[in-house]
């Protein structure tokens, strides 16, 4: 068993010690049944909840609750000892911090990296080039990021390219905004407006020209001339800041981003370019060809975490994954928590599993060709670039 420091936040403040991994998951799972019996007091008192209803709740998470021995806490933090720990130690590089990949971090909050013998760090490397960067240069092991980066790495020739092992989100993940609130958008209210888009070749950028391709909308990049304008120019982790200074009259932002400009009376969300789009590969663990070729336990076992965090997200309320959530974005209140948990799981952001299949390939190659990244008569092979655990 690794044994490991913890931080225990209870009623009567903090408390460090150390402690083995089945007191901890125990701490965990005890949390969680604390929530369930939370929402089903509040749903009994506004008697949305018979009384029969209640004592089975209450019966039988009593019951859980001993079942660990009755180790009830607010939170807990973990801090491993790397000298005592048998965990394997892995970096993954993520494109962007954001509630669109929250099964990654209730995969970390609940312990599943651990129960398959792993140690996360997880580091924020903002935009596809950098996150491929990252595992070119191995300072990550895998990289949470749109596919079309490792299409770029082997269409360049790359012999230790990237492959595609695990599909996280399958939907686009950000919101279009506008300056005012615009009741009943349609697309073509876009006619003669400037959006800022993202960097040319990432898949928000070329998602967005997707959609509005769809609508026949005429695009240009940097070309105001054009019936739309996309500006490719603006870095992906300042587009916020840069819609805020006054520039432009739309962005696409991801989420808390998008929320935290409503919030500041800046921007106004208008549309999902995710539910527009419809299902594509949006977002991908990928890994060395190298790194895979030595590594495929590790691949598996970090798949199967990614996999168990999926099936709790679809198996469990918004309510009970808010608290798991919340350490990772201390700036997101519950309230928009909920919300953008709320609107990610209406367009069915997440699959059920991390297959990445053959249709779904020959749909991102299609938007890529669409959008210029590539010739029309270039072939990329699926089986190459994507092999899933």
């Amino acid at each position: 068993v690794s044994i490991a420091w913890y931080m225990l936040s209870s009623i009567d403040g903090f408390e460090y010690r150390l402690t083995d991994e089945y007191e901890y998951k125990a701490f965990i799972h005890n949390n969680a049944i604390l929530k369930v019996r939370q929402k089903a007091k509040e749903k009994y008192k506004s008697d949305e909840m018979s009384d029969e209803e209640f004592e089975v709740v209450m019966n039988g998470t009593t019951k859980q609750l001993e079942a660990n021995y009755g180790k009830v806490v607010y939170k807990v933090s973990k801090y491993t000892l790397g000298k005592d720990s048998d965990l394997t130690k892995i970096t993954v590089a993520e494109v962007t911090h954001s509630i669109f990949y929250a099964p990654q971090y209730i995969a970390d909050s609940l312990g599943y990296f651990e129960e398959e013998g792993l140690d996360v760090n997880i580091i924020t490397t903002s935009g596809a080039d950098k996150t491929m960067a990252a595992l070119l240069s191995k300072e990550a092991q895998i990289g949470l990021m749109g596919p079309e980066a490792s299409v770029y790495v082997y269409q360049n020739g790359q012999s230790d390219y990237a492959i595609n092992f695990a599909q996280l989100t399958q939907k686009d993940g950000s919101f279009l905004l506008a300056r005012d609130p615009i009741e009943n958008f349609t697309f073509d209210m876009l006619k003669g407006k400037t959006i800022i888009g993202g960097r040319k070749g990432g898949m928000p950028e070329m998602t967005l020209e997707y959609v509005l391709k769809k609508h026949g909308l005429d695009i240009g990049q940097n070309d105001p001339s054009k019936e739309v304008n996309i500006r490719t120019d603006v870095a992906f982790d300042v587009m916020a800041g840069v819609f805020t200074a006054g520039q432009s009259d739309f962005v696409t932002l991801f989420e808390p981003s998008a929320s935290q400009v409503v919030r500041n009376g800046i921007g106004h969300i208008v549309a999902s370019i995710g539910e527009a789009s419809g299902e594509i590969p949006y977002t991908c663990y990928s890994t060395l060809k190298s790194y895979r070729e030595k590594n495929k336990d590790i691949i598996i076992k970090f798949s199967n975490a990614i996999k168990k965090a999926l099936t709790f997200v679809h198996s469990h309320e918004v309510e009970e994954i808010i608290p798991l959530l919340k350490e990772y974005f201390v700036s997101s209140d519950e309230i928009e928590i909920k919300n953008v948990m709320t609107n990610y799981l209406k367009i069915e952001a997440w699959p059920i599993d991390t297959s990445f299949n053959q249709t779904s390939f020959n749909k991102l190659i299609d938007i890529i060709k669409e959008a210029g990244e590539l010739p029309k008569n270039v072939e990329v092979p699926y089986e190459k670039l994507v092999q899933n655990i």
